[in-house]
């Protein structure tokens, strides 16, 4: 089984459950790991490089997915856009690009890591989560945790980490947030406003999100 990995903190409670259950399983050995930025994961999910993976949610629609993925009620701090007169695509990106279009918003999108380093370090623009809900009163769905094989494997992890909130040992905050030249509690503040359960309101956000965009084509 070879499972994709957004390369991005915004996985990184996921990312340290998954390694903790799948060393404990039967199967560990036969788990293999391909991290890369979305746009990445997309394509190699797409044709079947990859098993499972978090799958950019504009994207997702033709696919088998559980009920989880990165889900944001209101800012999430690691997807804007600078307004400007000319659009440029983050190319690492694929539905927070379509996300600005169908906020009417142009400019340069921005996301991930960098982009919450920029917002930390001061820089100012539109958060697109947080545009979103001012104008639905709905969370935003980014990713969904899908899959093209390995069902039963993947059922059983999803619902167990829904089941849980991964604490983040200290030492691996203090590792990760040296690694993007952050504070470990400005890393920690950063994941307290993400959270990973598609509940009902995140799949009628979803539902519109994908109508909406199909409506730009």
């Amino acid at each position: 089984m070879i499972f994709g990995s957004i390369s991005y903190l915004n996985l990184l409670p996921f990312q340290l459950f998954l390694k903790q259950r799948i060393s404990h399983s039967q199967f560990q050995q036969s788990v293999r790991y391909r991290k890369a930025v979305p746009s990445s994961i997309n394509r190699a999910f797409k044709h079947r490089y990859i098993n499972a993976a978090f799958i950019s949610s504009i994207e997702s629609s033709r696919c088998r997915c559980s009920d989880i993925g990165i889900v944001a009620d209101g800012a999430v701090y690691s997807v804007f856009v600078t307004p400007s007169d000319d659009d440029k695509r983050d190319q690492e990106s694929a539905t927070s690009n379509i996300l600005a279009k169908v906020l009417g918003l142009r400019g340069e999108v921005s996301i991930g890591d960098k982009a919450l380093k920029e917002y930390l370090s001061g820089h100012k623009a539109i958060d697109l989560s947080q545009r979103w809900r001012e104008e639905t009163s709905l969370p935003f769905v980014f990713a969904r945790l899908c899959f093209n094989g390995y069902a039963k494997e993947v059922d059983s992890i999803a619902k167990s980490f829904a089941r849980q909130r991964v604490k983040v040992p200290q030492t691996i905050l203090k590792r990760e947030a040296k690694k993007r030249d952050i504070t470990p509690q400005e890393l920690r503040w950063y994941l307290d406003h993400i959270y990973y359960k598609i509940d009902h309101r995140a799949k009628r956000s979803l539902k519109l999100f994908l109508k909406r965009s199909r409506e730009l084509a």
